[in-house]
């Protein structure tokens, strides 16, 4: 894990000394939106118009944050329309790399060997964490936005005129519920399982462990009255909510020591995920191959023999229960 500074690369990790112990997620920094026509936007954000074949998603097969948007691309029919490069698992001195030999799809667009690159050839200058998912403008050579949550929105609408595919993940009459079930999720689930794994305090590390799963509870809870988080929808807060419940019982609950209780001792939780994994498309963005190299491959710090477990056995094909609740799926635009 490292960083770039003044366009220079520094193999680093994240200073927790400086913040007590406490692991501080740094803010995307690369915010332009691809609209329908080039608009700002919803915050007056630069606008880039929808154009098929000009965009390019750089992903980890590996990384909650790039599942939920590759997630995204698939449901709404976007794989022909933006095209797709993964990185290897395996993020070692130089970061995510390109290497084919080590897992990764290389780079066919601009033909790099490291993630940083692609940040350089944005701004010579950059300095911050490189991340993914990154999406990359081909006519203007650089990267539009690496901002996850917003990604899913710009799929969700953007390109619509272009795929015909209607499905909406964030509808009008349901944000303010979505708003606030991400908030919860992202701040203590997303974020949380990082901020329990990556704490060198124990004090704070019991803070955010319990934070945790005080909101897996508020989820459990959730799901024994709503088939989806947002009522009889699926949305993208269930999208965001998946990508780290499937990592959870393989990497977060060992790794991570979010050893409290495992997903599959929620019944509801459980029987969520299994419905999310069997749902059409979305069992074929999940890689458990990468996700457990990468995390017990990559952080030394945590796992310095680099041994990656055999297990565990997670059934994901199992039947589940969630009939038994109301549910619509995912609903048409107007």
């Amino acid at each position: 894990m490292g960083l770039l500074i003044d366009g220079k690369w520094h193999d680093q990790w994240y200073d927790t000394d400086k913040h007590g112990g406490e692991f501080v997620r740094e803010s995307a920094q690369l915010r332009d939106w691809v609209t329908r026509d080039g608009g700002k936007g919803p915050d007056g954000q630069p606008g880039l118009p929808a154009e098929p074949g000009r965009y390019h998603f750089y992903v980890s097969l590996a990384c909650p944050w790039a599942h939920r948007v590759m997630i995204m691309r698939k449901l709404k029919g976007l794989e022909d329309l933006i095209g797709l490069s993964h990185v290897s698992p395996l993020m070692l001195d130089q970061g995510w790399t390109y290497d084919v030999d080590e897992g990764a799809s290389g780079d066919p667009i601009n033909g790099v060997d490291y993630h940083h690159q692609l940040y350089t050839l944005t701004d010579s200058h950059y300095t911050g964490r490189v991340t993914v998912p990154a999406l990359w403008d081909k006519q203007g050579a650089r990267i539009v936005n690496n901002e996850s949550a917003e990604l899913l929105r710009m799929c969700n609408g953007a390109f619509d005129e272009l795929t015909g595919n209607r499905l909406d993940f964030y509808p009008e009459d349901l944000r303010e519920t979505i708003d606030a079930v991400n908030e919860d999720v992202y701040d203590h689930i997303n974020n949380g399982v990082y901020k329990s794994g990556f704490a060198t305090e124990q004090e704070v590390y019991e803070k955010h462990v319990v934070a945790l799963f005080d909101s897996l509870d508020r989820m459990e809870a959730r799901l024994a009255k709503h088939r989806y988080l947002a009522g009889e929808w699926f949305t993208e807060a269930d999208i965001r909510l998946f990508s780290t419940l499937i990592r959870f019982d393989a990497v977060y609950h060992g790794h991570f020591k979010c050893n409290l209780r495992r997903i599959e001792d929620y019944p509801n939780l459980s029987n969520y995920v299994r419905e999310l994994y069997q749902w059409p498309g979305i069992k074929e963005t999940v890689n458990f191959d990468h996700i457990k190299r990468h995390y017990y491959y990559s952080h030394d710090n945590i796992n310095p023999t680099r041994i990656v477990p055999y297990g565990p056995v997670l059934g994901l094909e199992r039947p589940h229960d969630r009939e038994r609740l109301p549910g619509k799926g995912i609903r048409e635009k107007g």
